[in-house]
């Protein structure tokens, strides 16, 4: 591992380290946010999985979590949304390729040799994690903003045990039925689409649902609403009745000050679940 930057925040301080990556087979960087506590021992950790386009930088920079999390004695982990570098394939669209991994293992071609996202959250860097910094991994738990709403909801509940909360800010709901999914899980998984449910969220609260408490955000002047598909995923719950609440925010769009603005609620909503644990 090479520590690229650390800085005073909070109380705690605001890493950035980069290191080689066995599954996607390249450099990867990550942000790990540690509270004052942990200086004297292990604290829990939040998660949190961006979205398309974005890098580790743009939560860390514009979600405004730390002083929340230092507030709760948590640590945030902002995982890059892609593998990145000379040789990994890429696409001219802003929506596949590098910074868009949708969090999956790729099968098919160029994709496969770097594209393994899935592999990289619920293995790799969980495992570098707890070997090299002070973190609870028995109390974890996981957020995500848009095609990382998707990412989080699917993990969670793909992962029994895993996390004590999951919340997302206007997820990807249900991208087995949204272009801004089937041409992803089609180039990264190939065109049977059976190996697609995996990744759905809205379809994964159908079969399973999430074995704690949910917290979804989603505002209700989206731009992106009709590639979301919150509707889907509410649905579900409802049905399911899911422990947890679908909240329509009055006038918020798709950007980072919608995020910011209700960050304060989803950090204090898994700090209680943490801490409860």
């Amino acid at each position: 591992m090479e520590t690229l930057s650390s800085n005073a925040c909070f109380g705690g301080t605001q890493h950035v380290i980069k290191h080689t990556s066995a599954a996607c087979n390249c450099d990867m960087t990550f942000a790990l946010f540690l509270p004052a506590e942990a200086q004297d021992g292990p604290v829990p950790v939040l998660w949190f999985l961006s979205g398309l386009t974005c890098t580790h930088e743009n939560a860390m920079v514009k979600a405004g979590a730390q002083g929340w999390a230092a507030e709760q004695g948590i640590a945030l982990v902002f995982p890059d949304t892609s593998p990145r570098g000379e040789g990994v394939a890429d696409d001219e669209a802003y929506d596949l390729g590098q910074g868009a991994g949708f969090y999956v293992n790729a099968t098919q071609d160029p994709w496969k040799p770097h594209f393994q996202m899935w592999s990289y959250i619920a293995d790799e860097l969980p495992a570098l994690l707890a070997d090299n910094f002070p973190l609870d991994m028995d109390r974890q738990a996981i957020a995500g903003h848009s095609m990382g709403g998707h990412g989080a909801l699917t993990l969670a509940m793909s992962l029994p045990a895993r996390f004590k909360s999951v919340s997302a800010f206007a997820p990807i709901a249900h991208p087995t039925s949204s272009d801004w999914g089937r041409k992803q899980l089609a180039a990264y998984l190939g065109t049977d689409e059976a190996s697609w449910a995996a990744h759905d969220a809205t379809l994964l609260m159908q079969e399973k649902g999430f074995d704690g408490p949910v917290l979804i955000d989603q505002g209700t002047d989206d731009q992106f609403q009709d590639l979301l598909m919150p509707e889907a995923l509410s649905g579900a719950m409802a049905k399911r009745r899911q422990n947890g609440a679908f909240r329509m925010q009055a006038g918020y769009d798709h950007s980072y000050f919608f995020i910011s603005t209700f960050m304060e609620d989803h950090v204090t909503f898994h700090a209680d679940a943490l801490w409860s644990a």
